[in-house]
């Protein structure tokens, strides 16, 4: 008697919704572009930026506060590096790859990207008591990710599971 086993789906085809690595690369993109003219913004002599300069929206007064900087290191090449890197791993081909190590590398990075942007908040409504119009574009694009990413996660269908040598049938 011939025992048949259901069908698998190969592992290079998980069951990853159709939105996910769209949605998460035009955000990653997007995430880019801010960085990126936050990052040029940083590295004039000049002020450039395009916000408002009030009491309470002034980009200039974010970014040129202490707390714009991390270790010495200005926040907005970091936000940059950390897009161009969650960019890389938002790309197709990486979400179609079998196993879950890309996976977990995206819902770290967008953990971590979370928790940058929680401090950045904190640091804009109760240190500077100033909010940056680019630098919210930036958290908000961030945020995002975060819940495209985690529930984009949550619908991947999970690789068939295999048989452990001690737990088949007899």
């Amino acid at each position: 008697m011939t025992k048949t086993t259901p069908t698998a789906r190969p592992p290079a085809q998980r069951g990853v919704p159709r939105w996910l690595a769209p949605t998460a690369l035009t955000l990653c993109l997007l995430g880019l572009v801010f960085s990126a003219y936050l990052t040029y913004d940083t590295l004039q002599t000049t002020t450039a930026l395009i916000c408002p300069e009030g009491e309470t929206f002034n980009c200039t007064k974010v970014t040129e506060s202490a707390w714009s900087k991390l270790f010495g290191i200005p926040v907005a090449p970091l936000g940059l590096g950390y897009f161009a890197g969650m960019t890389v791993l938002c790309l197709p081909r990486f979400f179609r790859r079998p196993g879950r190590t890309f996976d977990w590398l995206r819902l770290s990075g967008a953990s971590l990207g979370l928790v940058m942007v929680f401090y950045l908040v904190w640091a804009e409504l109760f240190k500077i008591h100033a909010i940056c119009l680019w630098c919210t574009g930036v958290h908000v694009v961030t945020f995002l990710l975060f819940v495209v990413l985690l529930f984009g996660q949550a619908l991947i269908e999970p690789p068939p599971q295999r048989v452990r040598y001690k737990d088949r049938p007899r």
